[in-house]
């Protein structure tokens, strides 16, 4: 069908689509959602390598593919090796990387395959100062094979190597800070997104886009799935997790920290808004929620502090 070019106009986000309908995801998935965002950002001029995750099924094994650009599977470890190596033989050819004009290299990549992984061979690309963009699709847990916890996964959390009921073996430890990691190796641009935001995240894409050297941004992508959480919840879940500051909206830029949660003067959500929705959190005690909110508003000062400091 084709759109008026006055009705283009209002639109707050591109309207052609380089994501394919029919592909595997199921309801609800914020992974699939985050990737479409992802290439109506840059198009078709783009090379994407997905490693062993969701997203590697969602695309479709070889030769088809749902994604209207150029993929590339890799294996679980390797994203940030692999998109080195695809920027480096681009640029020994001559090719332009990066930049409107250029072609966009892009990792993309779950919190497994990231934060624990994968972190070793992230950590080289940024060092290195390759022009492409890494981008950590956070859905807390090994979704892919069996919701298994990863480093990723919030205190309290069931998953099914953290089970719940009577011997309450929930997890334990806080969810890993990976963009303070990333950050630490004082990347030229860092920021974090949201599924429910989508206009923040594409002017990040953009940002990431227009910004020599390495980018990073880490997308909080539910997964009903794993969250045994409704399929029609997951924009709302998205929303929750910044209005609760769980997950609040930031940028790092040149030394710089930027708070972009849509209303910084209000006091956070209750943590619970965001808990009740979810059937993984159903076996949390009052202390447990009490041990959770405590953690995410004392990040939440630390993080409006490094702004003040530092913004």
């Amino acid at each position: 069908m084709e759109v008026p070019d006055e009705i283009k106009k209002r639109l707050t986000l591109p309207f052609e689509e380089h994501f394919y309908a029919g592909h595997t995801a199921c309801q609800g998935c914020g992974a699939s959602l985050g990737l479409r965002y992802v290439l109506k950002a840059y198009g078709r001029k783009t090379i994407v390598v997905i490693p062993a995750c969701c997203s590697t099924i969602i695309a479709g094994a070889w030769p088809y593919s749902t994604l209207d650009a150029n993929l590339f599977h890799t294996a679980f470890e390797t994203t940030g090796a692999v998109i080195s190596g695809v920027e480096a033989a681009l640029k020994a050819r001559g090719i332009k990387v990066k930049g409107e004009d250029g072609v966009m290299v892009v990792g993309w990549a779950g919190d497994g395959g990231t934060a624990d992984i994968g972190l070793q061979a992230l950590s080289g690309f940024i060092e290195r100062g390759h022009d492409a963009v890494y981008i950590m699709y956070d859905n807390e847990a090994y979704m892919n094979t069996g919701i298994q916890r990863s480093s990723s996964t919030p205190y309290g959390a069931w998953t099914t190597n953290t089970p719940g009921g009577k011997r309450h073996f929930l997890e334990r430890r806080h969810k890993k800070k990976v963009i303070d990691i990333v950050i630490a190796h004082r990347i030229p641009y860092a920021a974090t997104a949201s599924d429910a935001y989508p206009e923040d995240f594409l002017r990040k894409l953009k940002k990431a886009q227009k910004t020599p050297g390495p980018s990073f941004i880490q997308l909080f992508a539910p997964c009903p799935t794993g969250w045994r959480s409704p399929t029609d919840k997951s924009i709302e879940l998205a929303r929750l997790a910044v209005q609760t500051a769980y997950f609040p909206l930031f940028e790092y830029e040149n030394g710089r920290y930027r708070i972009n949660m849509p209303s910084t003067k209000k006091d956070p959500k209750p943590i619970e808004e965001f808990l009740k929705l979810q059937g993984r959190f159903k076996y949390m005690t009052k202390e447990d929620v009490e041990t959770l909110q405590s953690w995410v508003l004392a990040e939440w000062e630390r993080l409006k502090k490094l702004a003040e400091v530092f913004g």
